[in-house]
């Protein structure tokens, strides 16, 4: 693939690698990420940026890059944070943090933001300012969310914000968007199942949770089989059941966890509403109870149209129409850059990185092929936002 990027980002690509592999070596998960977040900090500091912020998140890092003409403010983000996973790689640079590793390329990310950064610091050629958001927290806890809270877009007038996320098995160095809802939104359950516990022998003195639990699990996937629009969306997936603890029990309580992913409200509503009905229902058969705790983690990652565009155009101009697909089916994982669209208008993009272990997995490593391209990506956003 021929690509069009500037020089002096192919010439960053042997340190931008040293910073994504040393970052592998250390992997912190959700607002733990203090020695990332030093890390950054130093980098950022070296490039001789004008401003940095750390009040946004516990580990979050801003900086502030102004170009040589005033004009608006871009915002570019990365997330930084890695996951409790055991690495199963045989690498120079594997983990060196127990249980943690870097399985979602979230060191890649952060090395493509720095190496923007450094450039954009070093070539002023760009009339507005950047504002460069290393985010902690994206798995499951939500950075993204607390960084919007904490006032991010209200202390600075950034009219828009864009990011951007390796995908491992889509072809090396393409891109991939859509107008629209890319992402679905991911909410959390757990239902606490209490009955009667009795002796293994004897079960017809108590009321069974285990198969109360098992019961409740099959009726719940007549949420999507059933009750929502075959024409919508939905996934509603049970991820954990526990309940016992000896062989000759039957257990006093189970308790039963999941996720649900959508794209629309209704629906979302629709799955909520369900999962209480069918929790309390099933139990109430075999003289349980169930008690249900629902959380809306994360919406829906929906991209703004305008900004589609723009980003459709930036990534044609790198990589050539041919590797740009800019209708790519939505996916139902789910993403924490949510929120920052839900507050002002940006832009959500895939880049390809080849074959390789899919994400999350305990194999999973970051292809190092793709930094220069996702910087200039950034870059190129710039030059076009902040003529």
């Amino acid at each position: 693939m021929t690509q069009h990027i500037d020089p002096n980002i192919i010439a960053l690509k042997p340190e931008m690698t040293a910073w994504r592999q040393h970052i592998h070596s250390y992997p912190e998960t959700a607002f733990e990420e203090q020695q990332t977040t030093q890390f950054i900090i130093e980098k950022l500091k070296s490039f001789g940026i004008d401003e940095l912020y750390t009040e946004f998140a516990p580990t979050g890092v801003v900086g502030i890059i102004k170009g040589n003409k005033p004009g608006k403010w871009i915002g570019l983000r990365a997330d930084i944070d890695a996951l409790d996973i055991i690495e199963q790689n045989n690498l120079d640079y594997c983990s060196k943090i127990s249980g943690k590793m870097h399985a979602c390329g979230h060191d890649g990310h952060t090395s493509m933001l720095l190496g923007a950064a450094k450039y954009l610091a070093t070539h002023r050629d760009f009339a507005g300012t950047v504002v460069v958001i290393f985010q902690p927290a994206e798995e499951n806890e939500g950075g993204g969310r607390v960084m919007v809270e904490k006032g991010l877009f209200k202390h600075f007038p950034i009219e828009s914000v864009y990011g951007m996320h390796n995908q491992p098995n889509m072809p090396l160095g393409e891109f991939f968007i859509r107008k629209g809802p890319l992402m679905a939104a991911y909410d959390i359950f757990e239902i606490k199942i209490t009955g009667k516990g009795s002796h293994a022998a004897a079960p017809h003195l108590g009321f069974d949770t285990i198969v109360t639990a098992t019961q409740v699990v099959s009726a719940l996937q007549t949420i999507a089989s059933r009750n929502v629009n075959p024409l919508d969306s939905i996934v509603v997936s049970v991820t954990q059941i526990h309940s016992g603890d000896t062989w000759n029990v039957l257990p006093q309580e189970a308790i039963i966890r999941g996720t649900v992913r959508t794209f629309k409200p209704d629906v979302q509503d629709l799955a909520e509403t369900r999962i209480h009905d069918i929790a309390n229902g099933v139990a109430s058969t075999f003289n349980a109870t169930a008690d249900v705790r629902y959380e809306r983690r994360y919406p829906a990652t929906v991209n703004h149209a305008e900004q589609t565009d723009i980003a459709v155009n930036i990534a044609t101009k790198i990589v050539g129409a041919k590797n740009v697909h800019a209708e790519v089916e939505p996916s139902m994982g789910s993403e924490d850059f949510a929120f920052m669209l839900q507050a002002i208008p940006g832009a959500y993009i895939w880049l390809g990185a080849g074959k390789g272990a899919n994400l999350h997995h305990p194999q999973f490593n970051f292809n190092d092929e793709i930094l220069t391209t996702g910087v200039a990506y950034f870059v190129e956003l710039v030059r076009a936002e902040l003529k």
